[in-house]
């Protein structure tokens, strides 16, 4: 493979300024200059120069976003073949690019940007010499064959316009064409070097050579579609310069062997030093206080003379042990180390700093992991001073904002939840209030067909109708434990507390389910509470005893019991035990049993219910000062424990005057 860039200016350096304004950020120097070699190497290897400038103006309709079209013709002469992206594209009226070869205009170019922007002839420099090569191949192979002498003038024009010549490789008699080309673009007189693969290998940087070889074997055994590899090597000054080189295997033996390799190689020297100046940028700080609770630093960056990107801190305040967990002086003696503490999915976060205009304000937030392997997150704020000791001097700060993030992570997931639960509790509330307005008007219209004297239903009528009742009412007793929950969710559920004579507000209750209980074959049984009162809703009290003895009385068996147990403790509360023989509770749902809509192992069982009923009668007893607690064992039963804080019996009314 030829190692020969060009010592020359390099057209595309030149218009990295232009590119660089331009609104395409797509057309890159370096993404022009491979569309070219791409380019280059498929009219090599096809001979077709069609289907290159086609795979050619494909790659600057991609990059540029917007479209394009591609007139073939001689100066002023008739058109004789065009390529336009849509293909029903009219051709445009304005000035496009010339395109000329040899000094004379063989096409002409337009290409437009996503927003509609016509991009400039200067950032097309890179492929402009291409463009014009693959014009002039294309016309000439329509008629006449070129000459050698034609064609060889023809690609140096295409090609030195860009730093890059083509190469081929004959594997069999190990023989490297266009030596003299390569040996000029180097500084080298014709014959100087041989013209074998070992030749050329002398020229390559000793470091280089091995890792250069190893991209041609990975090429030769299949693994990448193409050769690539960048390298130094040195020209006859003694300088050594960057080359990129890209190449393809066209031809191979029957057996698979490799037998001709063509490709392309470019000289990057300038690139790379421009590069490694930009990214190896410095910076100092006159006055650091070392009391400040952040990193304070200083940082020089520049190239050394191989090109290759240096930086060093000089300055670290004393905080960095604290901040990154590496002391100031060993990151003054090992900048690196820095850098090595970025997370990798995190590095691209600092990249292009060295590309803001200088005294322009740099803040950038990224992981690091210490040396202790605490993940922390980094805030670094950071200037430069433009051009310093042939480098850039930076200053900046490096502050832990781990804490503050977490706080504000915190804030927007609970903020987050909250509106949730709030739009839920809305709809849900919403939803209760239409639900209960029909299911009123079914179960008004089902007592009344039962009770209709003048149309009485018959036995098996009143039996379904029955049905219908039951799952009716059973409904709107889930719409009203619902609706108490959104509003209890709300804070929109309003109390009315009173003194209430605890026996008689639970005997009360026991008569509201005495049937349920008769029909379940459920016996109920009240002992104590003669003379204790309590501070409560009276309606709400009743709905928080009826739920719990129906629960009771649901999850009984034949012939058990419940009993309801009233007392005053010791530290004058008063406490309510309700006590059954059913099913229990397994020990894995009694922490979740009073949150809403579980039903545990009863969930798809023939108990009815939708798991509402615990959760607001858990929110009603706290919110008149009670306490709930349930204890339960599988197969011998349930206990649930409520407690007050004992009150003064109700005064009696005074009829006035």
């Amino acid at each position: 493979r030829i190692a020969a860039p060009s010592t020359g200016s390099n057209p595309v350096n030149t218009s990295a300024t232009e590119v660089a304004s331009h609104p395409t950020p797509g057309l890159t120097p370096e993404a022009l200059a491979t569309l070219a070699r791409d380019a280059l190497l498929d009219f090599v290897e096809r001979d077709d120069a069609r289907h290159a400038l086609g795979l050619l103006m494909g790659g600057l309709v991609r990059l540029a976003g917007g479209p394009a079209c591609l007139l073939a013709q001689d100066g002023d002469g008739p058109v004789r073949w065009q390529w336009c992206h849509p293909r029903d594209a009219p051709i445009p009226t304005l000035p496009g690019t010339a395109v000329q070869a040899l000094g004379q205009r063989v096409g002409c170019l337009w290409l437009h940007s996503a927003s509609g922007d016509a991009v400039p002839a200067l950032a097309l420099d890179p492929v402009l010499p291409t463009l014009a090569t693959l014009l002039r191949r294309d016309h000439l192979s329509t008629g006449r064959s070129p000459s050698h002498a034609l064609h060889v003038e023809l690609m140096r024009s295409a090609l030195g316009g860009a730093d890059t010549f083509v190469w081929q490789w004959s594997l069999d008699n190990d023989w490297l064409a266009d030596l003299d080309q390569g040996l000029a673009m180097l500084g080298y007189a014709p014959g100087s070097i041989g013209q074998t693969q070992a030749d050329w290998n002398q020229l390559i940087h000793p470091e280089d050579r091995a890792a250069n070889h190893e991209a041609y074997l990975r090429h030769e055994r299949g693994e990448v579609a193409a050769y690539e590899h960048t390298y130094r090597v040195r020209a006859a000054s003694g300088e050594w310069r960057w080359t990129t080189e890209r190449g393809r295997i066209v031809e191979r033996h029957p057996d698979g062997r490799a037998l001709r390799m063509v490709g392309t190689q470019t000289d990057i020297t300038q690139q790379r030093r421009q590069q490694a100046a930009a990214e190896q940028a410095t910076q100092r700080l006159s006055h650091i206080a070392a009391s400040v609770p952040w990193v304070m630093f200083q940082y020089l960056q520049r190239p050394d003379e191989d090109g290759v990107k240096r930086g060093e801190f000089l300055y670290v305040s004393p905080r960095s042990d604290e901040v990154l967990g590496l002391d100031s002086t060993v990151l003054q003696a090992r900048a690196e180390l820095f850098d090595e503490l970025v997370l990798p999915e995190d590095r691209h976060l600092r990249e292009g700093l060295d590309q803001r205009p200088a005294g322009a304000a740099t803040v950038n937030e990224f992981r690091i992991r210490r040396p202790d392997g605490a993940l922390r997150w980094l805030r670094m704020s950071s200037t430069h001073q433009g051009p310093h000791d042939d480098g850039l001097l930076w200053h900046g700060s490096i502050e832990d904002i781990t804490d503050q993030r977490s706080l504000l992570q915190l804030r927007e997931e609970a903020a987050a939840a909250q509106a949730a639960n709030a739009a839920k509790t809305r709809f849900l509330a919403h939803m209760s209030h239409e639900l209960r307005t029909p299911l009123n008007a079914v179960l008004g219209f089902t007592q009344l067909m039962e009770l209709d004297p003048a149309d009485p239903a018959s036995s098996g009528q009143r039996r379904r109708l029955k049905l219908i009742r039951d799952a009716g009412e059973h409904l709107l007793r889930m719409i009203t434990d619902l609706l108490d929950l959104t509003r209890i969710e709300s804070g929109h559920l309003s109390l009315r507390p009173e003194p209430l004579a605890l026996r008689a507000a639970v005997e009360q209750a026991l008569q509201m389910v005495q049937a349920q209980a008769d029909a379940a074959q459920v016996q109920l049984q009240l002992l104590g509470g003669e003379g204790l009162w309590i501070q409560a809703d009276r309606t709400r009290m009743h709905q928080v005893m009826l739920n719990l003895l129906s629960n009771a009385i649901k999850y009984n068996q034949p012939g058990g019991r419940v009993v309801v147990q009233l007392d005053r403790g010791a530290d004058q509360r008063v406490s309510i035990t309700i006590t059954d023989t059913g099913v229990g509770i397994a020990q894995a749902d009694l922490e979740q049993v009073f949150e809403p809509f579980f039903r545990g192992r009863q969930a798809g069982g023939n108990v009815e219910g939708a798991g509402i009923g615990l959760s607001v009668t858990r929110a009603l007893v706290q919110l008149m000062g009670g306490q709930i607690e349930v204890s339960s064992e599988v197969g011998r039963g349930t206990c649930f424990g409520l407690t007050w804080a004992e009150a003064r019996p109700a005064e009696p009314a005074v009829d006035g005057d």
